[in-house]
């Protein structure tokens, strides 16, 4: 398995420890290269990172190999590939799939099938699910190959420059076209599960358009600029338009057995090439009969 590494040219003379903060290196990632196995070269020759770089240095990061935990089982299962290179990997998750084991579907999620794929191919990494479903919700899922490369994910969707957008289906008639729902959320006192408004909840931010009305219900487009524990199903059931299917917040399930919860869009900066990247998946057969 050849381990995974990243090639810098430095811009301007200083400490490479300096650079490497630049190029979004964490400390906590300097860390697991230097005591897990890693390398970082100058001009082809092992340094640490107090070495004095020269303008035009080429300073390469060996990441060391990563293994998965002894809690994840690779598993054979369909797994539904939009795109892949060396950093990531974007995959269509089905619904009533887990993105990762749970207590009571410890087998089939998205993250077994995927080591699967990791191991058949050689790929030295652990799983680093950056946008995770939950069971009922289908659509993109972004994957990063390397605990770098997901730190650098993470940073983005910290600034707002990874776009997640959704299609959902809900109850009730919007009155509004195009609204942002800006409402904290939390855990529901009681609950390990349900969150819910409230004041001493995290910021949390959806902007909803309506795409069409239909009989008795509302077709929207959604956009996550946080990304908190459900909630896209919590701020559309503050507002009184639930998810048709979602029965934990108030919808009903007499027209399709999931919540009806798709993610349509994911747009991102490539962590390694800075190219944007657009990617979109059609809904699923149940969502587009039901529209």
């Amino acid at each position: 398995m050849k381990p995974f590494q990243l090639t810098y040219t430095a811009e301007n003379p200083g400490l490479l420890r300096d650079a490497l903060g630049g190029w979004g290196i964490s400390k906590r990632t300097l860390a697991s290269v230097k005591y897990g196995g890693g390398q970082i070269l100058v001009n082809g020759a092992e340094v640490t990172v107090r070495h004095a770089l020269e303008k035009g240095d080429a300073v390469t990061v060996i990441f060391p190999h990563e293994e998965h935990g002894k809690g994840l089982s690779a598993e054979d299962g369909p797994l539904e590939i939009v795109y892949e290179d060396e950093a990531l990997l974007i995959v269509e998750k089905p619904p009533m799939q887990n993105t990762i084991p749970s207590r009571e579907h410890p087998f089939g999620s998205l993250a077994n099938i995927v080591a699967k794929h990791f191991n058949d191919h050689g790929i030295p990494s652990t799983l680093h699910i950056a946008t995770r479903l939950d069971r009922d919700t289908s659509g993109l899922v972004c994957i990063a190959k390397n605990r770098h490369i997901h730190h650098m994910i993470s940073l983005q969707q910290q600034e707002k420059k990874m776009k997640r957008r959704y299609e959902a289906l809900v109850h009730g008639l919007l009155e509004k076209e195009k609204f942002t729902i800006t409402a904290p959320i939390g855990r529901k006192n009681a609950s390990i599960i349900e969150r819910e408004v409230r004041e001493d909840g995290q910021f949390a931010e959806t902007e909803v358009c309506l795409l069409q009305k239909l009989a008795g219900y509302s077709h929207v487009s959604l956009q996550l600029n946080t990304g908190r524990t459900h909630q896209i199903r919590v701020h559309l059931a503050h507002i009184g338009h639930p998810l048709v299917g979602d029965d934990l917040y108030g919808g009903k399930r007499n027209l399709i057995k999931r919540q009806a919860l798709h993610c349509t869009e994911l747009e991102l900066i490539h962590p390694v090439t800075d190219e944007r990247l657009f990617f979109h998946s059609s809904l699923n057969g149940d969502m587009q009969s039901l529209i």
